[in-house]
């Protein structure tokens, strides 16, 4: 089944688009697709579309967009995943499997034991590429709604920013309670999930999340690296309340 492409402002169907950069050279080299063959676009927001190729070169692909139709690979809950900070391939890792996994957003956010923060200049590339990871995870696995990515947080500004969600998890690796007691319910639909970093949560940051209303859950009785935590704990939460 062949991937989707991003095309994040279509104004109305039918209407004429265009494809440049490394997705045009993939489908004019690898694909070696031709005028006439059809193709699947998302605007990245939720919305896909069919399209038909009128002209193609290694650097233009030119299109009729055709047809609109809703996604049918998004998730029904709506997820988002705060990831204290770790090193820069650990949270390339996270943003690349977790978009797969169907999350809406993702913050990364400062905490007592997260790596150093980085300059402004350094953290902004970060981002950039960050954006470009999910991007791809996205057209691989046929997504339709690109994660909203945020600029990283301190751990109490993510811990507001998110208060009125329905659900909000903390795991944490000192937590008795297990993921097997959560009960599936209809209010479930905005879900906060927090991992912290490499050490993870200290006393005070739990204490302090759970007065906001979070819930602290373990992943079992094995110490798990951060960015295992990240893509287990998400693929849990699609498990029981989700798509999976």
């Amino acid at each position: 089944m062949m991937q989707k492409f991003i095309i994040s402002k279509i104004n109305c169907v039918p209407s004429k688009a265009n494809i440049q950069g490394q997705d045009a050279k993939h489908i004019s080299r690898v694909l070696r697709l031709t005028p006439g063959d059809r193709i699947e676009i998302t605007d990245g927001k939720g919305k896909d579309y069919t399209a038909i190729i009128t002209c193609i070169s290694p650097d233009n692909i030119e299109l009729d967009i055709i047809d609109e139709y809703n996604s049918l690979t998004e998730s029904p809950i709506d997820i988002t995943l705060g990831s204290g900070m770790l090193k820069d391939k650990k949270m390339d890792l996270v943003i690349k499997h977790v978009t797969q996994l169907g999350i809406r957003n993702w913050v990364p956010f400062f905490c007592e034991r997260s790596i150093p923060t980085p300059d402004a200049k350094r953290m902004e590339k970060r981002f950039q590429r960050w954006e470009t990871i999910a991007k791809e995870a996205l057209k691989q696995c046929r997504r339709s709604r690109l994660p909203q990515i945020s600029k990283p947080l301190s751990f109490e500004k993510m811990l507001n920013k998110f208060s009125s969600y329905d659900l909000k998890i903390a795991f944490w690796e000192k937590s008795t309670q297990r993921l097997a007691t959560l009960e599936k319910t209809s209010n479930h639909k905005k879900i906060i999930v927090l991992i912290g970093p490499e050490g993870g949560f200290s006393e005070k940051e739990i204490k302090m999340a759970k007065e906001k209303g979070f819930l602290s859950y373990c992943l079992g009785p094995r110490i798990l690296r951060a960015e295992t935590a990240s893509i287990s704990s998400c693929t849990l939460i699609q498990h029981i309340l989700g798509d999976i």
